[in-house]
Formats: C-alpha cells, structure tokens, sequence
C-alpha cells in the first residue's frame, strides 16, 4: 500500500490496496497485510483504509523506511508508467504469528510479484504462501522491481494467475515459447499446475483458461478517465465470481466490465457497486 503520485496530486493505491478495496465494495471481507512507516503519509493511508471500511490490524508501522510512494505517468490514458520508490516501508513487512492465523482462515490469499522485491518482504510472502490455502498471484512486473527466477518461484506456488498481455509475452519469451492466449494460457496451466490462468487486454477484454476451457470476454465501450486501478478492480471481481462458483463465462463478462466501470473514473479506488457493474455489463453486452 502506497501513494500514487500523480501530475493533479497523490492518491492511496498500491495493487493489493486496491483489490482489498473493490473486493470490500462487492462485499467480501478483505484483509490487507502491508507496512507504512511512522510518518503523516502512513497515518493518512490508514486513515483512507479504514474510511473504505477495512481494517488496518495487520498493517505492521516501521520506525526506519518511509510510506511507499510512486510516481505515475499517465500521459497515455490506456498505457500508466511508474517510477517506484525503494527501499519504503513496505519492503519490511515482517514476519509474525498472527499473519499464519489469518492466512490460513482465508478464502484466498492475493499477492503480487513487488512484494519480492526485497528480501524482508519477499521472506515472510514465502513462508505465508506454504500456509495459504489458495494461492492468487496478481503478477504485476514492474521492471527493474522483479527477476525471473522469483517470478517462476512465484508461479510455482501459485493456484491461480492473472497477468497483462504484456507480461503473458514477456513470460512465454522466457520458455521460448508462443504467446498466443489460444495456446499459451493452457500451457502455464499445466506447467505450473494452475486451477485458472486468466490474461486481461485492456480495451479488448480479457481470457481465461480453467476447467480445461477457454475463455473470452470483449471490453466494454467507455469513455476512460484514468486506467489506475482497471486491473485491480478486474482481479477483485473474477475472485468474487471463482469464491461463489459463478459460470466461468459469467465471470469473466462481470470482471471486464468492473475494470472498464473503473476506468471511467479518475484513481484506483471509486466507490463502484456490483449493480453498477452489473448495469454496464448488461447496457454493452
């Protein structure tokens, strides 16, 4: 959880803050673990957190590395650019015993590639995902923040995979192999052992492979604001829809239009409903 900063000021973000926040909105319980430092930036995002109703019981606070800041481009509307701050507060997150109780009462356990940037981080996300009972790894490469070999140990671990089409690329170059959905979906599936792989296209929709099926949802028609948080507010409706057993179709056509319902607003976090994005998927289906 961090700052996103951006040309018109700075807003709360970070990829597992915002998924915590729009699975809040459809009504699941989430729980956010992270770290800010002692600073006004760390009191302001708890204080944003806790006013989207969820719970900042295990934020850890750190004396030493200031609250995470990022510095968004968003010159292209469809295509946001970060410089990421580092070493921050969030690179510390440490280990301790009442993280392992929470994780392993979870439904899921949502996590992304930066919090194995450094080792602190990257230490207690190892030890929680031996506890989790089912994994989700939000992929987010944001280069130079990640390496090969922790992707794939991330990959590994996981039981579901959401990525960008850009990352579906990058990764299948690293097997040298073809990073076409029709195909390339279904072999990380199988390589990595994986309940769903799903790729999201930004305007064009998303694809998602599981139950030994594929998938294709077109993007919803929208005027975009911003595309901060499009991604997120995607991850947060495909997992409502995988918790509660809906129609993989179903899902996916409800995920879409969730990011693009996003998309139509400025930040990551607005406060959209399961009927709004109910009521656009159904106007542009």
């Amino acid at each position: 959880m961090l700052w996103d900063v951006l040309p018109t000021g700075k807003q709360p973000g970070g990829a597992p803050l915002n998924v915590a926040v729009h699975l809040r909105n459809f009504g699941l319980d989430a729980q956010l673990i992270s770290r800010v430092g002692h600073d006004d930036l760390g009191t302001e995002l708890l204080a944003f957190v806790e006013s989207k109703g969820l719970s900042t019981k295990y934020v850890q606070r750190g004396e030493t590395h200031l609250t995470g800041v990022v510095k968004a481009n968003v010159s292209n509307t469809n295509e946001v650019t970060y410089k990421i701050v580092q070493p921050v507060a969030w690179d510390y997150i440490q280990y301790e015993p009442a993280l392992s109780s929470l994780v392993q009462g979870a439904e899921a356990f949502v996590f992304g590639s930066l919090a194995a940037r450094s080792p602190v981080s990257r230490e207690t996300l190892y030890r929680l995902l031996q506890q989790a009972p089912l994994k989700v790894f939000d992929v987010n490469l944001r280069p130079p923040h990640y390496s090969r070999d922790v992707v794939q140990y991330l990959l590994r671990h996981a039981d579901i995979v959401k990525l960008n089409h850009h990352e579906l690329t990058e990764i299948m170059d690293w097997f040298g192999a073809s990073p076409a959905e029709e195909t390339a979906l279904e072999w990380l599936a199988a390589r990595f052992q994986l309940q769903a792989v799903c790729v999201t296209k930004g305007a064009d929709g998303a694809a998602l492979w599981t139950g030994g099926h594929l998938y294709r949802s077109p993007g919803r028609p929208v005027a975009v604001q911003d595309t901060i948080g499009s991604g997120d507010a995607f991850l947060a409706a495909l997992l409502r829809g995988l918790l509660s057993h809906q129609p993989p179709a179903d899902n996916l056509a409800f995920a879409c239009a969730a990011g693009s319902l996003v998309a139509t607003f400025q930040g990551a976090t607005p406060a959209i409903s399961e009927s709004m994005v109910r009521e656009l998927a159904s106007a542009t289906a």
